[in-house]
């Protein structure tokens, strides 16, 4: 992952008076998985009032994932926890949305299918989780990182969840979801898998 992508470029002056403050990069983490799951909750609600307050709660869970790491850099506070702590807390959000998002459009033209295309997504995603971890376990920090390009990272495109609600295309994103999620994380595993091969 890039350290100097868009969303690391807006919250760096945000951050930047955070350093030397007792705030730590780790209480930043909490929140943002305070954040997520608040977002998750708001969805689940399934009231368009609800999206709208779930979006917004989402988008601050993103830029909270940005924040952390750019705290830990600028007051030389990283660690090996505090980086685990954000890819579990990262992927948590990411799946409990989904789960959200499936739970609250049950009431929609998918009916209760909608759920199971949530747990689907969810499920990829904690798969993910895993063969990162594992590939750092294997490799060390940061093995598991795909390079981001023209100042934007693969987990920005989560960017695209609160704007598919606020539109109404909740259940259109929830059938790609399920569908790319797990095609992503199969090519993730196989990308794994070469680099692990070509060592």
């Amino acid at each position: 992952m890039s350290h100097n992508t868009w969303i690391h470029r807006l919250v760096r002056p945000m951050v930047a008076p955070l350093v030397g403050t007792p705030v730590t990069p780790n209480h930043l983490t909490t929140l943002r998985l305070a954040c997520g799951a608040a977002a998750a909750l708001a969805y689940a609600h399934g009231d368009p009032g609800w999206w709208a307050v779930g979006g917004v709660l989402f988008v601050v869970a993103m830029l909270l994932d940005r924040a952390d790491g750019m705290l830990a850099r600028l007051s030389s506070r990283t660690s090996r926890f505090g980086h685990r702590y954000d890819l579990v807390s990262d992927a948590l959000c990411n799946a409990l949305v989904f789960l959200g998002l499936g739970f609250g459009s049950r009431h929609g033209s998918l009916g209760w299918s909608a759920v199971l295309l949530g747990v689907v997504a969810g499920v990829a995603v904690v798969a993910v989780l895993g063969l990162v971890l594992r590939a750092e376990k294997q490799r060390g920090s940061r093995a598991g990182e795909l390079p981001g390009l023209a100042g934007f990272d693969p987990d920005d495109a989560m960017i695209v969840v609160p704007i598919a609600a606020w539109l109404g295309y909740a259940q259109t994103l929830l059938w790609l979801a399920a569908t790319v999620t797990p095609a992503v994380a199969l090519l993730f595993a196989w990308w794994l898998g070469r680099r692990q091969s070509e060592k």
